[in-house]
């Protein structure tokens, strides 16, 4: 795994200062491509730039996208950041696990780590685009950490597992197959919707209900485009067949 495989992808970040900041950190430990779904007005406004300092290639640099889906499209893992439990927020991993599992990938996966708003943080719909969770253990008196120090953990632990391993084994990896895509994965998950909507398997008032579990069981899996395909090749037999017996 190479760190120029790994994106950080903000999403609505509020502040001009949070981002120069998280810049600057991605600067520090060696992150190149920062994404950014929607955000503040402004953000390469002279606040922004006085936190990125010798960040600013960074900034600059920056890609805008309109939404989480298409920042994820070219990629096959995604990593995303919440500190809130609920019934679709478990499996939580913390930031030195989630190193160990990014070291293991090869140099083909594209990695996303995902970080939500200053204030709320990620939907719970954001969330299901991911395939694992991270949180920061933190004290539950004052959990919330800010935006750009989350950063800095996170990327301080992926930092260290990456160079201490290609410093001692080179860049080989344990990691052979070669996942999906982010696009692949949202292509099949509208086909199973669709055809499991037909079938009368999910409820067309609230289908994506179940597919939340389909969801963490294929993110689990690591599905590659191989896997995608024969799913998705079960999905249209499946319409088929219903398309006779009507």
């Amino acid at each position: 795994m190479k760190l120029d495989n790994i994106s950080i992808i903000l999403v609505e970040p509020q502040g001009p200062i949070n981002i120069g900041a998280c810049c600057r950190v991605m600067k520090n430990f060696g992150f190149k491509d920062l994404r950014l779904v929607n955000p503040c007005q402004g953000y390469k406004s002279k606040d922004g730039r006085k936190m990125a300092l010798n960040a600013m290639d960074i900034l600059k640099s920056a890609k805008l996208y309109k939404t989480l889906n298409s920042a994820l499209e070219d990629c096959n893992i995604a990593f995303g950041t919440t500190r809130r439990r609920g019934k679709y927020r478990s499996d939580f991993i913390t930031p030195d696990i989630t190193a160990k599992k990014i070291q293991a990938y090869d140099d083909l996966t594209k990695i996303a780590l995902v970080f939500g708003r200053e204030d709320s943080g990620l939907t719970t719909n954001e969330l299901k685009k991911c395939q694992k969770f991270v949180t920061i253990p933190t004290d539950d008196a004052f959990a919330s950490m800010n935006l750009s120090h989350a950063i800095t953990i996170l990327l301080y632990e992926i930092n260290g597992k990456i160079i201490n391993k290609n410093n001692i084994s080179g860049s080989g990896s344990s990691q052979e197959k070669e996942l999906a895509t982010g696009k692949e994965l949202e292509q099949m998950y509208s086909h199973m919707r669709k055809g499991l909507i037909k079938i009368e398997y999910l409820d067309p008032n609230n289908p994506d209900h179940l597919l939340k579990s389909y969801r963490k069981i294929f993110g689990n899996a690591e599905l590659t485009s191989r896997d995608v395909r024969i799913i998705r090749g079960l999905i249209s037999k499946i319409e088929w067949i219903e398309s006779k017996t009507r």
